[in-house]
């Protein structure tokens, strides 16, 4: 059985505007930080997403962790996707796929994330996404450096090295392999 953890709620609003052509430093976070995206397969629907939005030249990803419980992009939105921005997209196919594997797989889970709103029965993902425009060489690289040291924080613990971790972009740019087809190198963009 899937349990879900949860290590903090949040009070303060973040809620940050992103334009096409800019590159930012992005996080994604579940519902008061609970540990949904511990399992991997619920990694890989992430990857899956920004594969997808890769594939169809609507956004370029310079960098990104998945951790249990929120994700950390360093992303520019190329072009619309549709009537929405890509990351948009993002937040809500994540959110139908997660739904759909909760509902079949671990229903008690899935009602831990049903709240009572007009638009919807469930959410997965906090509305305040925090995005932080990228204007320098320099701070893309402090960002990078920051998301790849993620996964070996104390309280985390995933990995000695930041190339071990398999859900970043740290392996990309310690030994230059994109095992998914996803990045961009940062210093094509700056």
């Amino acid at each position: 059985m899937m349990t879900i953890h949860s290590s903090r709620s949040v009070t303060e609003k973040r809620k940050s505007n992103m334009y096409l052509n800019e590159v930012y430093f992005w996080t994604a976070s579940i519902v008061d930080w609970k540990h949904l995206l511990k399992p991997d397969k619920y990694k890989e629907l992430i990857i899956s997403s920004l594969m997808n939005l890769t594939l169809r030249r609507k956004i370029k990803v310079y960098g990104f962790v998945i951790m249990p419980n929120h994700v950390h992009l360093i992303w520019e939105m190329l072009d619309m996707n549709g009537k929405e921005l890509p990351s948009t997209s993002f937040i809500k196919w994540t959110a139908h796929q997660l739904q759909a594997d909760l509902r079949i797989n671990h229903p008690l889970v899935l009602e831990k994330f049903s709240v009572e709103k007009g638009d919807r029965c469930y959410q997965f993902w906090q509305r305040d996404t925090l995005a932080i425009h990228m204007y320098t060489r320099a701070v893309c690289e402090q960002k990078l450096q920051y998301i790849h040291l993620n996964p070996l924080q104390a309280h985390w613990n995933l990995s000695k090295h930041p190339e071990e971790y398999v859900w970043s972009s740290a392996h990309y740019y310690e030994k230059g392999v994109d095992q998914w087809g996803i990045l961009t190198h940062y210093m094509d963009r700056f």
